[in-house]
C-alpha cells in the first residue's frame, strides 16, 4: 500500500530511533567514519550538517526520497521521506541497524529501545483543533461537549491512544498533532500541517546484536498493520475529508 500513501497526505515519512543508555562517542574519527560508510551505501547522502544536540548527515531536501541520519548524546536517527516502495521505507533503518552498533561502540547492555515512527503530515488552514474535533468526534459521547455553549470553541484537540503487544514486548502511540495558534486571522497558517504519529517501540533486552534486524523487522510489519488497519481509514482519512470541506 506504500504507493497510495503518499496520494493520501501531504508528506509521509518514517522515522527511526535507536536509543542507547550511555553516551555515543561525538569525536571526528568514528562519526565521519559511520557517515562516510552510509555516504557509500546512499551516496545522495551528502551532506553533513552540524546542530546544536546532533551531527547529521543528509541528502538534499529536493530528493525523493529524501534520507537522512542524525547522532545525538543518547540515540541515532534515520528518516525517509516521502519513500516510493516498501524498500525504500526501511533499507535506510536496517543500514543503520547493521552498521551503527560497530562504529559507535553499542553493545547489547547499552541498547535501550528501538523505535519506529510512521508520519503522515496533513496540510490545513484554519484551527486545526476544531477540524480534527470535527473529523473525529461528531456524532461521539464526547460531541455533547462542543455543544455545551454557543460561543465554545476547540483550542486543543490531540487525542493520543497507547497500545500493547505481545504480553508488553511491543508498546505503541498513535497521536495526532495540531499546530494552530493564536493569530489575528483565526489561526490560519499556510503550509503548517496536522500530523498523525504511529510509533511502535520495544525495550526487550537482547544478548546478540544480530537480533536487533528481526526487532526492526516485527516493528515494521506491527506499525504497518496498525497504519492500514487503524491510522489510515479511522483517523488520516476523516480528517482530509474534514479539511477539504472546511475549505470550501
Amino acid at each position: 500500500m506504500t504507493m497510495s500513501y503518499g496520494a493520501l497526505c501531504s508528506d509521509f515519512y518514517v522515522n527511526m530511533k535507536l536509543g542507547v543508555r550511555m553516551e555515543l562517542p561525538r569525536s571526528r574519527e568514528p562519526v565521519l567514519e559511520l557517515f562516510e560508510r552510509m555516504r557509500r551505501e546512499y551516496p545522495r547522502m551528502a551532506t553533513f550538517k552540524r546542530y546544536k544536540d546532533e551531527l547529521a548527515l543528509e541528502s538534499s531536501p529536493d530528493d525523493t526520497p529524501h534520507r537522512w541520519m542524525a547522532i545525538r548524546a543518547n540515540s541515532v536517527r534515520t528518516g525517509v521521506v516521502n519513500p516510493g516502495d516498501e524498500h525504500d521505507m526501511h533499507a535506510l533503518h536496517r543500514t543503520a541497524i547493521e552498521v551503527c552498533p560497530y562504529y559507535l561502540s553499542i553493545s547489547p547492555l547499552d541498547l535501550e529501545s528501538i523505535e519506529l515512527l510512521y508520519g503522515f503530515d496533513l496540510t490545513a488552514r484554519g484551527n486545526h483543533d476544531e477540524i480534527v474535533a470535527q473529523a473525529l468526534l461528531a456524532g461521539s459521547p464526547l460531541a455533547a461537549l462542543l455543544e455545551a455553549a454557543d460561543d465554545a470553541r476547540v483550542h486543543d484537540c490531540q487525542p493520543v491512544l497507547g497500545l500493547t503487544f505481545g504480553a508488553g514486548r511491543i508498546q505503541s502511540t498513535v497521536e495526532i498533532k495540531t499546530r494552530s495558534r493564536k493569530t489575528s486571522h483565526a489561526g490560519e497558517r499556510p503550509g503548517e500541517p496536522i500530523s498523525i504519529y504511529v510509533t511502535v517501540r520495544t525495550t526487550e533486552p537482547i544478548t546478540d546484536l544480530k537480533v536487533m534486524a528481526s526487532q526492526v523487522d516485527e516493528l515494521a510489519e506491527r506499525g504497518r498493520t496498525l497504519v492500514d488497519s487503524l491510522a489510515i481509514p479511522n483517523l488520516l482519512v476523516p480528517i482530509r475529508d474534514e479539511i477539504g470541506s472546511s475549505s470550501l
